[in-house]
């Protein structure tokens, strides 16, 4: 197939740009830049720009662009980017695709588990109402930026990803630094949960998206069986052979994020219901494996 991605040059979409490579796809990255290969679209999220023309001939589009919600402490400014990045993004997207005479046939469009909110020990999965809060009411906008798209016929479906388990980039990717140097430890009471998903499964499960017809709306992207801070901290320690005697309170890591803390603090656990049931079929299903997974 011919694929676009947008995002591809970050953690998830490079993976993603690879794994579609590999498979022998033709893969199209939309850039905010003048294209400079033939496999670039430039497009411009903040002016809802898409070079539109670019499109033509995609059977698919994964859409994953989106400033980091933990790359900097949330100033307003900083949140305002946070959410313009996603719903003007998306709306670029959604609208550009419903002018195409043949639109692609799906939008897998990034979103994430912080549609739930904070869920305490209350499991949660696609059929759940969404949370309070910023997080949440951004998940809100950013899916509802899709509808064009879905209005045009295409068949779009939103990637609620979780923590993604890898040594490059992401949350996980500062952790491992951390705990490799024996400073590890649980984040406040250890008791929140935390709903992850191995970087190899993150990629396939998009993949399986975009194969199955079937899926649409709401897709959880996390493993089986989400744990708690405390018991992640353990298997950090257990996989890399080092201690995990510190904690950091939470009022520390208030001072060090802001108002982000409270959703680090947060507990989530989100079950992949919609995953499991159309077939998709875990490679990384427990946290060990997955860290290990990370490290090989």
């Amino acid at each position: 197939m011919r694929i676009a991605v947008t995002g591809a040059s970050g953690l998830i979409g490079s993976a993603l740009v690879r794994s579609l490579r590999a498979g022998g796809h033709e893969v199209v990255r939309l850039v905010r830049r003048a294209p400079a290969a033939a496999d670039e679209v430039r497009w411009d999220p903040a002016r809802q720009y898409v070079d539109a023309a670019g499109l033509i001939g995609c059977e698919a589009v994964v859409h994953l662009a989106g400033a980091g919600v933990g790359d900097q402490r949330w100033s307003e400014a900083y949140k305002k980017e946070i959410r313009d990045s996603r719903v003007l993004g998306t709306a670029a997207i959604a609208e550009a695709l419903a002018s195409l005479e043949e639109p692609p046939r799906v939008l897998v469009c990034g979103s994430a588990i912080g549609y739930y909110g904070d869920t305490g020990d209350r499991a949660v999965d696609e059929s759940s109402p969404p949370g309070a809060g910023f997080l949440p009411a951004v998940c809100e906008e950013w899916e509802a930026a899709a509808t064009p798209a879905e209005e045009a016929g295409v068949r779009v479906a939103f990637a609620r990803t979780g923590l993604v388990v890898a040594r490059e980039g992401g949350a996980w990717g500062r952790l491992f630094p951390v705990f490799r140097a024996g400073l590890g430890g649980r984040l406040g009471s250890g008791s929140q949960f935390w709903s992850f998903i191995s970087l190899h499964d993150e990629v396939a499960a998009l993949r399986h998206i975009v194969d199955t017809d079937t899926l649409s709306g709401p897709v959880n992207l996390t493993a089986p069986d989400p744990l708690t801070n405390r018991e992640v901290t353990a298997a950090m320690g257990r996989v890399l052979h080092r201690p995990t005697l510190f904690t950091v309170p939470p009022v520390a890591l208030r001072v060090y994020l802001g108002e982000f803390a409270e959703d680090v603090l947060g507990s989530q656990r989100v079950l992949p219901r919609k995953l499991l049931e159309s077939g998709f079929v875990f490679s990384h299903p427990s946290i060990d494996a997955a860290i290990r997974a990370a490290l090989a």
